[in-house]
């Protein structure tokens, strides 16, 4: 009987996974190993020649096997990084990406002082947590319209031990909280993927919660509504940032967010680090009246 060591094991699914196309096959297959080993990314390298027993074989037989039917690694793992923080994920939840960390690099800059921040659509929680664990005299509430989104947002919070400044409301977007609060700060990563084009996406994205994604005909339903709605909850002063497909930016800004927000100058356009147009961000007068 055939004795399979660390190194045959990734070898034979970093082969399998580059016949199958995926990205960084190499990578997910050392990602799957380290889980089902508990070990970090370092000791499979100075283990190499280690054999598996029997339940871990099976373990990874199963990891490559889900990997293999386009589930993503994150939710097999249960786990993805986001701001250099380990947030849980699972499929009631959109994984991370390393592109929305610019929204929360930009979400720093511009909360000069404030204390109250809002992040819709939230998920995981991965940008509000972000920005209560660098800020720590920050109040975070997070809205998400699906309960076992705001379940997994809730442990992540815990996890990160920032529970005491950090409320999770369930709800369509605004409707979930009172008339009368007020933001020094709105994020948000909402769905913005046209339905037409759901059906061209990943395997892997189609995993994802089509809540997540999906908003309506153009992909722009939610985002309409956030920016209609946002200046009535933000101080003198408040910004709202928001992620987008690069695609929409000129029909987000010129045709949602002036009517809003007023000239399009308040609008800016912010780049990811591949150059495309990731996030936009609008910033309240600062002597706006008190509402």
């Amino acid at each position: 009987m055939k004795i399979w060591t660390t190194r045959d094991v990734l070898a034979f699914a970093a082969e399998d996974f580059k016949k199958r196309g995926l990205e960084s096959p190499r990578l997910e297959a050392e990602i799957l190993l380290c889980h089902v080993l508990a070990c970090p990314r370092l000791h499979l390298y100075t283990e190499f020649d280690r054999p598996l027993v029997e339940g871990e074989l099976n373990t990874y037989r199963n990891a490559i096997t889900r990997r293999r039917n386009g589930e993503p690694a994150a939710y097999i793992i249960g786990k993805k990084e986001f701001w250099s923080l380990e947030f849980e994920v699972n499929p009631s939840v959109l994984i991370p990406r390393p592109e929305t960390e610019i929204l929360v690099e930009h979400a720093l800059e511009r909360l000069r002082g404030g204390h109250r921040a809002l992040d819709l659509c939230t998920g995981s929680g991965c940008i509000a947590i972000a920005l209560a664990v660098e800020k720590p005299e920050l109040q975070v509430d997070a809205v998400d319209i699906s309960e076992a989104a705001c379940q997994v947002a809730e442990r992540n919070a815990s996890a990160h031990k920032v529970s005491e400044r950090f409320q999770v409301l369930r709800g369509d977007l605004f409707s979930a909280l009172p008339p009368e609060k007020r933001y020094d700060l709105i994020t948000a990563n909402p769905p913005y993927v046209a339905e037409a084009e759901m059906a061209g996406l990943s395997r892997e994205v189609q995993n994802e919660p089509r809540l997540a994604l999906a908003a309506g005909a153009e992909g722009l339903d939610i985002i309409r509504r956030i920016v209609a709605e946002a200046p009535s909850y933000l101080n003198p002063g408040g910004s709202l940032l928001m992620e987008i497909d690069p695609r929409q930016t000129e029909e987000v800004v010129q045709k949602i967010g002036k009517p809003a927000f007023g000239e399009v100058e308040n609008c800016d356009i912010i780049k990811d680090l591949a150059g495309k147009e990731r996030v936009l961000a609008w910033q309240m007068p600062d002597d706006l009246a008190p509402r």
